[in-house]
C-alpha cells in the first residue's frame, strides 16, 4: 500500500464515511471533503511527475478511487472526473490551457469535471460550429456532476464541419454567458451536484479549446475510462462486504471479498483485451448490486431506515448499473441480470 493509498483510507473511513449518511441525506457534499483531498495532494495523482503531479501509476490510482468510493460515493465520484480533466490539459499542444488551468489543476486549488455524453450519442446531441476565433456550441449535454464545486467542464461536442471529428474545450460554470443547468434528481448520490447544461450558441474560443479528436479515438479511450470507473462498484462492494463482516455474516463477507478481487482482476486483464472491458465492467456493476442486497439483509430491519448505511449503499449500487454506461455494458448487464448463458 502506497503512502497515497494509506491516507486514502484514513480520509474514507475516518472523514467520508461517517458523513456520508448526512451528505446523501442533504444532497450536498461539503466543501471541507475537497479541500481536504487538495491538501492531501489527491487532485494531482494522476499527473505525470514531469507537469508538477505525482504520476502515480495505474493499479495505485485505481486503488486509491476504490478507497475513496467505499468512503462517499458523492464525493468520489465528483473527484475521479477531475483526472481526466488534469490530464487532457497536461497534454494538450495548447499553451494558453496549459498556462491558464495546469498548475491550479494539479494543486486541486482548481477542480473540473467533464460534459461528455452530449458528443456521445447517434446522432450527438451537443454540435460545434467553427467560426472566427473559435467554435459555437448549440445543444446539451446531460449528468454533469459537481456544477457548483468545480471551476472548469471539459466539454466535448461534434462538430458541424468535419466528419467524425470532436471538439474538445474548456468552460467556465460561474461565467455569465455560460450554460443553462438544470439540475438532475437521482436516488444515490444527490451529493454529486449533477446537472443537464443546455447550450446555445455558446461560443467556446480558440484559446479555451484543448485540441480535436476523432470519435475513433475518443472511443478507444473509453476502455481506460471504463476500467477507471470500474472502481465504482469495486469500492461500493467492498464497503458492503465489511457491514456484511460487522453483522457477523462472515462467510458471506469473506465469499464478497473474493469476488470483489476476482471482479478486480478481470478488469484489469481487459485492458489489454479490449473487447472484453464491457463484460467485465457489467460483472462487477452486477456484483455491486448483489453485495448491496446482501447489506440490507444482514442488517435486518435496520438496514431500511434512513439511519443506515445498509440501504444508501443499495441505491448506490444501483447507481453503478447505469452511471457511466454504454449499450454494450447495458446489454450485458441485461443479460447477467436475466441470467441468461453467456454467447460463445
Amino acid at each position: 500500500m502506497t503512502d497515497f493509498a494509506a491516507r486514502a483510507r484514513h480520509i474514507a473511513d475516518d472523514v467520508l464515511f461517517p458523513d456520508s449518511i448526512d451528505v446523501d441525506r442533504a444532497g450536498v457534499v461539503p466543501d471541507s471533503h475537497f479541500r481536504l483531498l487538495a491538501d492531501e495532494g489527491f487532485y494531482g495523482i494522476a499527473v505525470p511527475a514531469a507537469h508538477g503531479g505525482a504520476g502515480l501509476a495505474l493499479p495505485e490510482f485505481l486503488e486509491i478511487a476504490e478507497i475513496l468510493v467505499s468512503g462517499c460515493l458523492a464525493t468520489a465520484f465528483v473527484w475521479l472526473q477531475h483526472h481526466f480533466v488534469a490530464a487532457t490539459v497536461a497534454t494538450t499542444a495548447n499553451a494558453a490551457v496549459r498556462e491558464r488551468w495546469l498548475t491550479g489543476l494539479v494543486s486541486g486549488e482548481l477542480r473540473a469535471g467533464v460534459a461528455l455524453a452530449g458528443a456521445v450519442p447517434r446522432p450527438p446531441r451537443l454540435w460545434a460550429k467553427q467560426v472566427d476565433g473559435g467554435y459555437l456550441l448549440s445543444g446539451d449535454s446531460p449528468f454533469v456532476s459537481g456544477w457548483h464545486s468545480v471551476d472548469a467542464v471539459l466539454v466535448l461536442a461534434r462538430s458541424q464541419d468535419a466528419d467524425d471529428t470532436l471538439v474538445v474545450g474548456m468552460i467556465e460554470p460561474q461565467a455569465p454567458d455560460g450554460p443553462v443547468a438544470d439540475p438532475v434528481r437521482l436516488v444515490a448520490a444527490q451529493g454529486s451536484d449533477t446537472v443537464r447544461l443546455t447550450f446555445n450558441d455558446y461560443f467556446l474560443p480558440d484559446s479555451a479549446a484543448t485540441g480535436l479528436m476523432t470519435r475513433t479515438d475518443f472511443e478507444a479511450g473509453q476502455v481506460l475510462g471504463a476500467r477507471s470507473n470500474g472502481a465504482v462498484p469495486l469500492g461500493i462492494a467492498s464497503r458492503c462486504a465489511r457491514l456484511i463482516a460487522d453483522a457477523n455474516q462472515n462467510d458471506l463477507a469473506t465469499s464478497l471479498g473474493t469476488e470483489v478481487a476476482a471482479a478486480r482482476a478481470r478488469l484489469d486483464a481487459a485492458l489489454a483485451d479490449p473487447p472484453t472491458m464491457p463484460a467485465a465492467r457489467a460483472a462487477a456493476a452486477e456484483l455491486a448490486y448483489r453485495a448491496g442486497g446482501a447489506a440490507v439483509v444482514a442488517a435486518g430491519s435496520a438496514g431500511i431506515t434512513a439511519s443506515h448505511h445498509a440501504q444508501r449503499l443499495a441505491r448506490e449500487a444501483m447507481f453503478t448499473l447505469v452511471a457511466a454506461g454504454r449499450p454494450e455494458i447495458k446489454a450485458e448487464l441485461v443479460r447477467l441480470l436475466g441470467k441468461r448463458p453467456a454467447p460463445n
